[in-house]
């Protein structure tokens, strides 16, 4: 299948977008006036855009707390989610949770929640009611290589496969679990991919850095999903370019080689596909800093509009907790 131009631009254009905010969010951080952490997506943003390309605005989606991604692929509101970030009414859960809880559900975006592998269980019971409903829909579970150390992982795809769910479960492995190596946390011979293969559920390895490949392989495998029925487990590597949890850099700490580095920085997901679209006449130069300065007047009002919102009123302290 080829990609046409119109979808090839909007494949870089919203992978450009979420890196902007995210390093805008970085590096307004230190003004301490986001008073949640932060777990930002800078350089996993091919995987949240190429699978959430391929789903309608009535599937659902759940993440874990490298959110941010996730919730603007999926259309949240760049608005509601930095009034989130800032603790503000305006927020997408009225500033009650901050960034590891995002949720829009005009969007399709059902939860995040930043307990590992949480959001495992979560989706797989929204697959099993849709299921249930008889409701055409897919749910796209996102987490990462550490979730699958948890129990709830097996529970749930032992779950979903003897239910034949209508549900994507999408492992981004970034090899790293805050400063521990997939290496010093799992043996050798496991396999996330194969580990879904033992419960009879069909799996796939994909570039997590291809933006192209992501799109083309997951518009296939969600195809198959809703026609079928049937769970899938797609596993993507990719890299974390900043720290596990924060706005900073932490490579000083040597946790990760400069040759470890090096390889992933040259797998730049956007830098690459800008490279791919000039070099075939998508897109010019003179479009993409077009491009580039709308998206930062998109990205200015919304931070002025979440600065400039009001605080929740004390009486919304107990409105929403429920346990």
């Amino acid at each position: 299948m080829k990609i046409s131009k119109s979808i090839k631009i909007k494949l870089f254009r919203e992978m450009l977008r979420i890196r902007l905010i995210e390093q805008t969010i970085a590096s307004k951080y230190h003004e301490a006036e986001m008073r949640c952490p932060v777990h930002l997506s800078v350089g996993q943003e091919a995987i949240a855009v190429g699978v959430c390309q391929n789903l309608k605005k009535n599937d659902k989606i759940v993440t874990a707390h490298r959110s941010h991604a996730h919730y603007l692929a999926k259309g949240g509101s760049i608005k509601k989610m930095l009034g989130e970030l800032y603790g503000k009414v305006t927020g997408c859960a009225k500033g009650l949770g901050g960034s590891m809880h995002l949720i829009d559900l005009n969007a399709g975006v059902f939860a995040a929640v930043p307990i590992v592998g949480s959001t495992i269980p979560i989706g797989t019971g929204i697959a099993w009611a849709n299921k249930l409903k008889k409701k055409k829909e897919i749910v796209a579970a996102f987490f990462g290589d550490g979730a699958t150390e948890e129990g709830v992982f097996f529970e749930s795809l032992d779950f979903a496969s003897l239910h034949d769910l209508p549900i994507l479960f999408v492992c981004e492995n970034n090899e790293y679990s805050v400063y521990s190596h997939i290496s010093k946390r799992q043996s050798s011979k496991r396999s996330i991919s194969k580990i879904a293969n033992s419960f009879g559920i069909e799996s796939l390895q994909i570039d997590g850095n291809n933006i192209e490949d992501i799109f083309l392989e997951t518009k296939k495998i969600i195809d198959k999903v809703k026609s079928k029925s049937k769970p899938f487990l797609i596993e993507l590597k990719t890299f974390r370019y900043l720290e596990h949890c924060g706005p900073n850099n932490d490579d000083k700490l040597n946790y990760r080689t400069n040759k470890y580095l090096n390889l992933w920085k040259k797998k730049c997901p956007i830098i690459n596909y800008q490279h791919h679209l000039k070099k075939y006449n998508y897109l010019t130069t003179k479009e993409i800093e077009k491009m580039n300065m709308k998206i930062r007047a998109e990205i200015f009002h919304a931070f002025n509009f979440a600065k400039k919102s009001k605080f929740p009123e004390k009486i919304l302290l107990k409105k929403y907790i429920y346990a």
